[in-house]
């Protein structure tokens, strides 16, 4: 039975993050201050003691969830992945956890790809909607069914859990449409983009540029990527996948079926949160959970 480690994504912010963290180690007290001045700002201020609405600010959330986890990562040396992945976000937390990528070279990216995401957002207003008790494959028919807009499937969470991800008329268009079809909810999320569909190609090509000019390493075990839910250890071939991640979908159900096909019997997530571990027994009930936060 191999151990896979798994990090969350955006969403998993809360008030306070990281903040006992920061008090009781001085190894992690040392990383986040490292991490304040790549910044340019004090991100443990926000962390630490500020408000939900603050913590939501593109240019903080994606930082602060890669923070927490890979500092919990990096000073719990017990911690030895046989495999790992990340949800969107958490696989930046992933390669750091697999030695793909330094510390240093994944916040910078990450606060790269969290600003090039706000822009992309702004050039074109858009949205996301959770999907509740339907098959995927009706939800990727009706999406495809609307020709006028942009609107795909982005995040497979879970079966029976799936979002889509497109412009604001086409997200709306289609909940009616799923609602209508027999879907149990189709409910827009309080985001603030189409994240993973073709609407974020402008943060692509932005953080494709970024990650051409970063090191990657041979990482120590295979991490299982968003795009195709498949393992990698090359290193050209994981900056490909990093970069295409922005405008493909999270094949979350997929990746956790391929990592337990790979011999993962259990999984622990490191970071804030739990919502990985509630999706890993959505997917498979056999498997051991827990979480590191």
């Amino acid at each position: 039975m191999q151990h896979a480690y798994v990090f969350p994504g955006q969403g998993a912010q809360f008030p306070g993050m990281g903040k006992n963290l920061y008090e009781t180690n001085a190894a992690a007290k040392d990383l986040f201050e490292r991490a304040n001045d790549i910044l340019g700002f004090r991100i443990t201020d926000v962390m630490f003691g500020g408000t939900e609405d603050e913590l939501k600010q593109t240019k903080v959330t994606q930082p602060a969830i890669f923070l927490h986890s890979t500092i919990l990562f990096l000073t719990t040396p017990e911690l030895q992945p046989a495999m790992v992945a990340g949800h969107s976000l958490g696989e930046f937390s992933a390669l750091i956890a697999n030695k793909a990528l330094s510390f240093e070279d994944g916040l910078r990216l990450v606060a790269k790809r969290a600003e090039a995401m706000q822009r992309a957002c702004e050039i074109n207003p858009s949205t996301m909607a959770a999907v509740l008790g339907m098959e995927d494959s009706l939800v990727e028919e009706i999406c495809a069914s609307i020709t006028n807009e942009v609107v795909v499937a982005a995040n497979y969470n879970c079966p029976g859990q799936l979002v889509i991800s497109g412009s604001i008329e086409g997200v709306n268009i289609a909940c009616e449409k799923l609602k209508a079809a027999g879907a149990k909810r189709a409910l827009v999320l309080p985001v603030g983009g189409a994240f993973h569909s073709p609407l974020m190609e402008p943060a692509r090509q932005e953080l494709e540029a970024a990650i051409a000019a970063t090191n990657f390493s041979a990482p120590t075990c295979p991490v299982y990527q968003n795009v195709d839910a498949k393992p990698y250890s090359d290193p050209g071939l994981i900056k490909q996948n990093l970069i295409n991640q922005l405008t493909a979908p999270v094949r979350w159900t997929q990746t956790v079926m391929k990592m337990v096909e790979g011999g993962a019997g259990r999984f622990t997530e490191v970071g804030p949160g739990s919502v990985l571990q509630g999706l890993v027994k959505k997917i498979n009930r056999e498997v051991a959970t827990e979480g590191i936060n």
